[in-house]
C-alpha cells in the first residue's frame, strides 16, 4: 500500500515509490501559529498584508505593512536545513537573518517581543 503526501512533511513522504513530494507546506499546528501571530500583529496596526509560497524545497510566509512594500519579515521553512542550523528562519525588511532555529516558536520569540513592545508603547 502507497503512502500518501501529508502538507508540510518536508518533502520525505513518498507517493509513489521512487517519487517526491512535490513541494514544501506547512502543518496545521505551524500555519495556526503564524496566523495567529499575524491576527495580532494585524490588531496592533503593524501588518496589513501577507502573502504565502511553496516551492520543493522551501515554504515561505512574506507579512507586509503595505502590499506595494518589501516584506516586513518573511518565515522560511527549510527541511533540508533540519540537521543542521535547523529547518526555521526568520528575515527582516532588507533580508538580513533575525532569527534561525530547529522550532518554530523560538524563532517567532523576535516577533513576539515587537508586539509586546508595540501594545505597551
Amino acid at each position: 500500500m502507497a503512502s500518501y503526501p501529508i502538507a508540510g512533511s518536508g518533502g520525505s513522504v513518498l507517493a509513489f515509490p521512487g517519487r517526491r513530494v512535490s513541494q514544501v507546506g506547512f502543518s496545521r499546528d505551524e500555519l495556526q501559529r503564524i496566523l495567529d501571530l499575524y491576527g495580532r500583529m494585524v490588531a496592533a496596526g503593524q501588518w496589513r498584508d501577507y502573502a504565502m509560497d511553496f516551492t520543493r524545497d522551501v515554504a515561505v510566509f512574506a507579512a507586509f505593512r503595505r502590499a506595494a512594500e518589501r516584506p516586513q519579515a518573511c518565515i522560511e521553512k527549510r527541511p533540508s536545513l533540519r540537521n543542521r542550523q535547523g529547518m526555521w528562519t526568520l528575515t527582516g525588511e532588507h533580508g538580513q537573518v533575525l532569527k534561525r532555529g530547529h522550532e518554530l516558536p523560538g524563532v517567532l520569540a523576535p516577533l513576539e517581543r515587537k508586539l509586546v513592545k508595540a501594545v505597551d508603547g
